[in-house]
């Protein structure tokens, strides 16, 4: 949890500390992403069963069973979701002579460039859709960023070598967000549906 506060304030010299913690991959696990990863479940679910949403002047629930359900799915994806990338980012790293190419370093990055969306999942707490989108989509250009400047710094090379392969890294994340969406259907069609109270 170390790097987090660093990663939003000074970003530049965060990544190179990432680069030199010596973290196993299971280490980032442990130590970081289990913890931080709980957060927007945790509010989304008290957002979703205790506060609602407002539709037409009705406020709209979810029962207390649907939304553990969900997320806990939420809470799963999320965690294979951040091995799978780190592990492409590592198998990537091939290609492009990266140094510093094991799967702990792919960890790291995939883990640490998320830490806005990890925060702002917080906005869950009180779900209104218009400032949700609004400070989701700021964080999610803050976590490109965070990519596009932490890739040349932990993988040791050009920033336009650098480039490329965080360009190549977010056509990963693009698929496996469309992945995500249809196990999400799959689920829904396996009764993990959100159910709602009246």
């Amino acid at each position: 949890m170390k790097h987090v506060i660093g990663i939003l304030t000074r970003p530049h010299s965060e990544w190179a500390s990432i680069r030199d913690d010596g973290q196993s991959a299971i280490g980032y696990y442990l130590r970081y992403l289990v913890w931080i990863a709980l957060l927007p479940p945790l509010a989304w679910y008290f957002g979703a069963t205790q506060i609602g949403w407002e539709l037409n002047d009705r406020v709209i629930r979810l029962t207390p069973a649907s939304a553990a359900q969900i997320m806990s799915l939420f809470y799963v994806a999320i965690l294979l979701s951040i091995a799978f990338l780190g592990y492409m980012i590592h198998w990537m790293a091939k290609t492009y002579d990266a140094r510093n190419d094991d799967v702990a370093h792919g960890i790291a990055v995939a883990a640490y460039m998320c830490a806005p969306m990890f925060l702002i999942g917080l906005t869950g707490l009180y779900p209104l859709l218009w400032l949700d989108m609004l400070l989701g989509t700021a964080a999610a250009a803050y976590t490109l960023y965070l990519l596009y400047i932490g890739i040349p710094i932990v993988y040791d090379m050009s920033a336009e070598r650098g480039f490329l392969f965080a360009s190549a890294t977010v056509a990963v994340g693009l698929v496996l967000m469309v992945a995500l969406l249809g196990a999400t259907v799959m689920l829904w069609e396996l009764g993990a549906m959100p159910v709602f109270t009246d």
